[in-house]
Formats: C-alpha cells, sequence, structure tokens
C-alpha cells in the first residue's frame, strides 16, 4: 500500500510580502491619522487631473507600467534608537526583498542621526512595488549633555520593538529561504506592531522635557515603546497644485517644497508634506499617568525625476547651496516666496531638456531599440554609432527614475514637522563607519545602481539591432 505524503507549500515571493506590508501600513496609518486620508484623496484628484489633461503623460506612465501604481504609497520613514535595532530591521527588511541603498547624513541639516533606504534594488521589483523605508538611528554621540545622553542610552537599552513572533518568523526565512503564504500573513501583521503609533510615554514629564529641549527628534526616538511610522507618502503628478489645494481641505502645508524647483522635466525628488499632529500621549510618573502632547507624526507628498549622474549631482549640490547660503527660510515661513525664486533662477544653469541632460552626461537613462530600427536592422542599414541611431529614431530612450532620497530635503521635512519651517545648514559629522557597523552590512552605492541599469539597457538594445560586437559611441 503506498502512503502518500503532503506537498510541502511553496514560498511567496518577497514582492508579494513587500506588497501585503505596503497596504497594511497604509490601512494602519490611515486609521491612525484620518488627516492622512483627506491628503489621500487629495492627491487622487490632482493625479486625475494631471492624466486627464495630459494624454502624453498618461501614455508615459502606462507604457513603464506606472499608470496602476500611481496611488500606490511610495514611501514611509522610521527612526530607531539603538544599533541592535537597526541591525535587526534590516533582517526584517530582507524578508520583503528590500536592502540597504545610500548614506544619508542628516547632520548637515541640524538633525542627530543617519540614515538609509531600504528599498528593492531589482527593476523587475521596483516595477511590481517601490516601496522604500527612510531608516534612521539615532546619533547618540550628538547629545552635548553627557548625563542625559547616558539616561537616553539606559531607557534604550530595556526595550524590545520587535515582536518574539516576528524575529521567530525572520529567523525562519533566514534558514528555509522564504515564508509560505500564511507565514507571510502572519509576518506582515507581527511587523506592523514594530511601526504602530503608542500613545503612552516610557518616560516622565520630566525626562520628557529635558530630552525634547536637547532636540526634538531625540524625544521622539527615546520616550516610546516602539518606533512609530511617523510619516506615509503617495506619488503626486504635481507636488505643487497640492502644496496650493491643500489648504482647502483644511490641511496646513510646510512653508516650501525641497529639493529642486518646478521644472519641464524632473529630476531627482521634490517633496513637501502637512504640519505634524500635535496628539495627546500620557507619560509615565509614580502618582499615576500624566497627560501631555507630542509632535512627530505627518503626511507627506513626493514627486519623482530622474535620476542624477555623479556629475549632474554635483551641479544639483552647488546650485542648492548657493541658494540657501543666501536666502533661508525662517522660523514661520519667512522668506519662503524669495527661496522659491532664487531657487528656480539658480536652477537656469542646469538644462531642462531630456536630451541635454543626456548629452551632457547629467542623468541616467534607459535606452531601447525603436521597431524602426529593428526593422532597418533587417535591412542592414543602420548607422555605426549611438548618437546617429538615436538621430534616426532607431534607438530611444527615457529617463530612469530617481528611488532614493536627499539629506537636506529628508532633513528640512523633519525640521518642519519638529516645529520650525526654519532652514539650518551644519558642517557635516558624517559617520558611516559606524553606521554600517551597527547595520551589519555595506549600503549600496544608489548611482552605481542606476549606471548598472542603463548600462544593460543600451546593451540589450545594441543586442536587438544587431550591433552588440559593434565599437559604438558612447551614449553621455
Amino acid at each position: 500500500m503506498s502512503r502518500s505524503f503532503p506537498m510541502p507549500q511553496a514560498f511567496v515571493s518577497p514582492d508579494r510580502i513587500r506588497s501585503l506590508f505596503t497596504e497594511a501600513m497604509s490601512q494602519m496609518y490611515r486609521a491612525e491619522v484620518p488627516q492622512y486620508g483627506t491628503l489621500i484623496e487629495l492627491v487622487a484628484d490632482v493625479n486625475a487631473g494631471c492624466l486627464e489633461n495630459d494624454p502624453d503623460l498618461r501614455d508615459r506612465l502606462a507604457g513603464a507600467g506606472e499608470l496602476e501604481r500611481i496611488d500606490v504609497e511610495r514611501h514611509g520613514a522610521i527612526r530607531l534608537g539603538t544599533a541592535d535595532e537597526l541591525f535587526t530591521i534590516r533582517r526584517l527588511f530582507a524578508v520583503m526583498g528590500m536592502q540597504p541603498v545610500g548614506y544619508y547624513d542628516l547632520s548637515v541639516a541640524g538633525v542627530p542621526v543617519h540614515s538609509t533606504s531600504f528599498r528593492p534594488i531589482d527593476e523587475a521589483a521596483l516595477n511590481v512595488n517601490p516601496f522604500r523605508v527612510f531608516t534612521s538611528l539615532l546619533r547618540l554621540e550628538l547629545i552635548e549633555d553627557e548625563g542625559l545622553r547616558g539616561e537616553a542610552e539606559a531607557i534604550l537599552a530595556k526595550r524590545r520593538i520587535y515582536t518574539p513572533r516576528a524575529v521567530a518568523l525572520i529567523e525562519r526565512h533566514e534558514q528555509k529561504g522564504g515564508l509560505t503564504e500564511v507565514e507571510a500573513t502572519e509576518f506582515v501583521a507581527e511587523a506592523l506592531e514594530t511601526f504602530r503609533w503608542h500613545g503612552e510615554a516610557t518616560v516622565s514629564a520630566e525626562t520628557y522635557k529635558r530630552l525634547h529641549d536637547a532636540h526634538r527628534l531625540i524625544a521622539d526616538v527615546v520616550s516610546f515603546k516602539g518606533p512609530h511610522i511617523n510619516h506615509l507618502t503617495p506619488r503626486t503628478l504635481d507636488i505643487d497644485a497640492v502644496q496650493a489645494r491643500m489648504p482647502e481641505r483644511g490641511i496646513t502645508p510646510k512653508a516650501v517644497i525641497e529639493g529642486p524647483p518646478c521644472r519641464r522635466c524632473d529630476i531627482l525628488l521634490r517633496q513637501t508634506s502637512f504640519k505634524a499632529l500635535e496628539e495627546t500621549i500620557a507619560f509615565s510618573g509614580d502618582d499615576g499617568a500624566i497627560q501631555g502632547t507630542h509632535t512627530a507624526r505627518f503626511g507627506e507628498i513626493e514627486q519623482r525625476g530622474v535620476a542624477l549622474t555623479a556629475k549632474g549631482r554635483a551641479l544639483y549640490d552647488q546650485l542648492l547651496a548657493s541658494v540657501r547660503g543666501e536666502v533661508q527660510v525662517g522660523a514661520g515661513g519667512a522668506k519662503a516666496g524669495a527661496y522659491d525664486d532664487e531657487l528656480a533662477a539658480r536652477f537656469k544653469a542646469l538644462p531642462d531638456s531630456w536630451d541635454e541632460l543626456r548629452r551632457a552626461d547629467l542623468a541616467f537613462f534607459r535606452y531601447s531599440a525603436t521597431p524602426a530600427g529593428i526593422a532597418a536592422a533587417v535591412g542592414g542599414t543602420l548607422p555605426g554609432d549611438s548618437e546617429a541611431l538615436i538621430a534616426s529614431g532607431y534607438l530611444a530612450f527615457t529617463p530612469i527614475v530617481y528611488e532614493d532620497f536627499l539629506p537636506v530635503s529628508a532633513a528640512g521635512i523633519f525640521q518642519s514637522n519638529l516645529g520650525t519651517d526654519q532652514q539650518q545648514n551644519y558642517a557635516t559629522r558624517s559617520n558611516r563607519d559606524a553606521f554600517e557597523a551597527a547595520l551589519g552590512a555595506t549600503v549600496q552605492d544608489e548611482l552605481a545602481l542606476y549606471a548598472e541599469r542603463q548600462a544593460a539597457s543600451l546593451d540589450s538594445a545594441l543586442e536587438a539591432l544587431g550591433l552588440a560586437d559593434l565599437p559604438l559611441k558612447t551614449v553621455a
């Protein structure tokens, strides 16, 4: 008599787990921060108007597979307190196919953290779900008061921000190479607990005040049971329209949009947000809970453009620094208009056409063989260099979307939502080695990832044209 054995259950893909997590996080945050739901509705209305009024944009997004994902949140942010917390969150995000990309030193703008972005890196995975989490680690060494620094270390050492079951499922993923659908669903539910809001502080009102006086962000990281998600971010097709229309929905926007100015050809990343909410919390105390308030959570919007090369990024950084050196927004948003005007004027030095950006080696592009090019290849009539192929309409190029972050912009969002719109500039106090030691891994170089995608697309296009073995002029 033959015996039957149950078939082993197949593992679900990291992309599937990431999508489950993104949706669960969105639902949780909308329930916790109702104003964020209002922001989502506004962004959806603006995006719909853009698509209706710009058929070319609709076609371009549809061709890139972006149209059906336009209303999916693109990133969130979390702030951690210890090296152990950062080490474990790397393992947690690995279950979802997300790897650390880029090192960001936010001390350049007076924020005592350094950060990375956990995101998918493979183009196919990005096309499924590009969700990323900007993850910061508190730099306790930047707390000048030695006694307060020691107290903060002791408070953080006592907390455990991951559930035992979440850790067990992370270990199972590492040992078995994946999770089943049932395990993935459970993992998402357990992982979500790390990002959930806790209205009870773990410190007294007096300790909270001393942490707050040192820096608002220090109080936010140290004072709670876990590192609540502090914002989620949908993608808009017109960030200026969203910024202008927020007050119509009862939402107060920050004074300026962070990043580059409005352009015909979008570059890098533009971000804005509504002011962080003042929320009621309970402080611990010998005589029972004491009521107070805390300001940390907000809603953000992003508009992404083309990824810049090292040359392009150097020019961007130079132009931005020149504006911030001469016009700085004040604590109440003073000079915001002057800052926007000066930003637009200075950035005229950076070309505002896709072809100029490409020819000057300022941005990354994806190359593809056109139907006309493939037809010409069959007839053996192709020119022998890349620029001639492009000019003839045989080789097409489209911008590669920037998937990462800008440290000055991130710090500007943090500052605005911790109580002030005032821009601040400080000397850099980078410590990448310490960050990577805590992470337990080396962060990937985002510029190298874009360069690889550009080179691979060019190789594939030339192969489709039968020109893989021909010496061609380098595409700038």
